[in-house]
């Protein structure tokens, strides 16, 4: 059996492309939803839609969706790829980018190949999926599909102070489109996969099934500051101590659980901050994730009762925030059945397996089928500068993509 393939060069020099733009005065790729350095990277993506002959959208929440509707299809649901352009700070090149460039590169395959879809077929860039400048991340997804109200996540208020809203019309993508005015017939994201399951197992293709539920958390611990030499251990309200207690706990339960749950605390800051001060604030981040729900509530449970406990026996005030909440994601079974016969019919190895990241398909399944394709992750680094996919599996992914693209743009209905 043929299969046509997408051009190599064009994808890897895009991702290149877009891997230097948004650099700082140290080098670091840093495109934080809505700024400066990510409007030059949306301006790029958007002259890269343009170029491919693509009708550009752009909706309210700033989402950009790159439309290839032949004639006749005006009234069908599309078949919409994709993922974000946003990084971390100091980022790799592939979060994300990968998946949109891949996707746009997909479309231009397949309309030089003179394929002739049965549905419109959609790429696009979800705003302020990494959520480090504005909270909470996945947000353009989320919003796209119904759980955040549009107002509300404009009103948004950034880590520098800035409102999201206000941000995205100074840098032109407060587009005029409702969020959610097209829905998609299904969704299929292809990612780097962040983790090092592929690469230890020699697999090439994940074929994702399903995704971790997601807690996020921010706990504030209130002591009381005091001198640091004069104050006996056993006097001492000491927040900075209690916030520790907190960290040890999450993880040897983790540890000690034998199930997939992992917990991390990602962020903490004492008050006053001085060497010589006993902190009378700890206020720390927790980031609980299960691909079970119940185990997940179960965790959840366990640390608020811990927290309990933790404030009695360290004379502690023990304040918490729900920061983000999202379920467990169960993929489509037959978009995942797809990917695998891709794979099996281009001679490569796959596997089913689930996310521990989050990404916005996990948003775009509330509205229609969904799943993912991941490619292996060099020492399954992410979120640094050292994150790499090696050019032969970049390729590899995205001709399974196409293949799958192929597949159901061409047929009439979802098995």
């Amino acid at each position: 059996m043929s299969h046509p393939s997408i051009n190599a060069k064009r994808l890897l020099g895009r991702i290149r492309t877009l891997g230097s733009i948004g650099r700082d005065g140290q080098g670091r790729l840093v495109r934080l939803a809505a700024s400066d350095t990510e409007k030059l990277g949306r301006d790029q993506f958007v002259a890269w839609l343009e170029g491919a002959g693509l009708d550009v959208a752009v909706d309210r929440i700033g989402n950009i969706f790159g439309i290839w509707r032949p004639e006749g299809l005006d009234d069908v649901a599309p078949l919409m790829l994709g993922s974000h352009i946003d990084t971390v700070i100091d980022a790799g090149i592939y979060d994300g980018c990968y998946g949109v460039l891949a996707g746009l590169e997909v479309i231009e395959t397949l309309k030089a190949d003179g394929f002739r879809p049965s549905r419109p077929v959609v790429v696009a860039a979800f705003t302020n999926e990494e959520g480090v400048r504005y909270a909470p991340d996945m947000m353009g997804s989320l919003v796209y599909a119904g759980g955040l109200d549009v107002e509300a996540a404009l009103a948004s208020v950034g880590t520098d102070g800035t409102v999201l809203g206000d941000e995205l019309a100074r840098i032109g993508y407060a587009g005029g489109y409702e969020p959610g005015f097209l829905k998609p017939y299904a969704y299929v994201e292809l990612h780097i996969e962040q983790g090092p399951v592929l690469e230890r197992e020699g697999v090439s293709i994940g074929a994702v099934e399903n995704l971790q539920g997601i807690s996020w958390q921010r706990v504030t611990i209130d002591g009381d500051a005091n001198h640091a030499g004069t104050t006996p251990m056993s006097m001492r309200r000491d927040a900075g101590h209690a916030a520790a207690r907190v960290i040890t706990f999450l993880r040897e339960r983790a540890v000690a659980a034998n199930t997939p749950t992992v917990a991390t605390v990602g962020c903490m800051r004492f008050e006053p901050n001085a060497i010589n001060v006993i902190p009378s604030r700890a206020t720390f981040t927790a980031d609980l994730r299960d691909p079970d729900e119940g185990r997940l509530l179960q965790e959840e449970g366990a640390l608020a009762a811990f927290l309990d406990v933790l404030a009695m026996e360290e004379r502690v005030s023990v304040s918490v925030e729900r920061l983000a909440r999202f379920e467990p994601v169960t993929f489509d079974r037959g978009i995942v059945e797809h990917i695998e016969a891709a794979a099996r019919e281009r001679g490569l190895s796959c596997k089913r397996m689930t996310s521990g990241a989050g990404h916005d398909a996990q948003m775009i399944a509330r509205i229609a089928p969904a799943a993912m394709i991941f490619v292996p992750s060099a020492g399954g680094i992410s979120h640094n500068p050292k994150e790499y996919t090696a050019d032969d599996d970049l390729v590899a992914g995205a001709n399974i993509l196409l293949d799958v693209v192929r597949r159901l743009a061409a047929e009439g209905e979802l098995a």
